[in-house]
């Protein structure tokens, strides 16, 4: 019997990241709310900084759109310190935003 393998990696790096964040000794929060009547924003994880939030958003692909990161930030602008996507690819900065190779998180 030939099993098909494909699987949504979304949740495979959201674990790992959770992982990586939670051994470095950060407490993990995340943040959803309605963006209409049958769809939501979510920001993956929140970490505190001082008197600030660091939202991350995971992407195992497609890391140029991350809307409810950025709906997050401009909400609560007031409130966000660095703000990070974590992804596969190299760092770079996007505008305001850290794209961050997920072997990086640690560092985060």
């Amino acid at each position: 019997m030939i099993f098909n393998c494909l699987a949504n990696m979304g949740y495979v790096y959201e674990n790992l990241v959770a992982q990586m964040l939670k051994s470095s000794g950060n407490n993990l929060y995340f943040h959803t709310w309605p963006k209409d009547e049958k769809h939501n924003y979510e920001v993956d994880f929140l970490l505190s900084r001082g008197a600030k939030l660091c939202p991350i958003e995971v992407k195992s692909a497609g890391y140029k759109s991350h809307v409810s990161l950025d709906a997050f930030c401009k909400k609560f602008s007031s409130r966000v310190g660095n703000r990070y996507v974590v992804y596969t690819k190299d760092l770079r900065h996007d505008g305001e935003t850290t794209l961050l190779p997920i072997y990086m998180v640690g560092l985060v």
